[in-house]
């Protein structure tokens, strides 16, 4: 897996590391155990949950209440959930509030989908639905702030990249 981590002084490198911890519990090694907080302690993780070999999750303090990030591919890291014990909140579609518990299954399709918060204001701002092959095939977003969405972005090739943007 590869990962690029800042130096403080405005420079980067890429870097890769095999997966040593498992992050999301299901037995398998998947990130990378680093100190990207540092405090001294390995406890952070990278890992790599889309398979596309680049690290898209962050966990902070592996061994005391998790913080995890996510990277949607834009480059934008948001906290999901919004904070230590808070659950994520968004609106759906038909404009019903829904409160995060378990997995997240935002067009009721029977697929999980996943919400970012960017703002960690506790409200998705951003959500990005599991197509048939698994990846993305379509995302919606929030541009004012106010819970509802306002664009929706369609992959219709599967390349990873928008071919279509049309308001919700």
């Amino acid at each position: 897996m590869d990962y690029c981590l800042g130096h403080g002084d405005g420079t980067a490198a890429m870097l890769s590391g095999h997966p040593d911890v498992d992050i999301d519990g299901d037995g398998e090694l998947d990130g990378v155990r680093l100190d990207l907080d540092g405090d001294g302690v390995f406890d952070d993780a990278l890992a790599d949950f889309d398979g596309d070999g680049v690290a898209d999750h962050a966990s902070f303090d592996l061994d005391d209440g998790t913080a995890i990030f996510t990277d949607d591919g834009s480059g934008t890291w948001a906290m999901t959930p919004a904070g230590p014990g808070a659950p994520l909140r968004w609106f759906g579609l038909d404009g019903v509030e829904h409160t995060a518990s378990g997995a997240i299954d935002f067009d009721a399709d029977g697929k999980p989908d996943r919400l970012l918060d960017v703002d960690r204001d506790g409200l998705a701002d951003r959500a990005l639905r599991s197509g048939p092959d698994g990846g993305v095939d379509t995302g919606y977003v929030d541009t004012d702030g106010d819970g509802r969405w306002d664009l929706k972005f369609v992959d219709a090739d599967g390349d990873g990249a928008s071919d279509d943007a049309s308001p919700v």
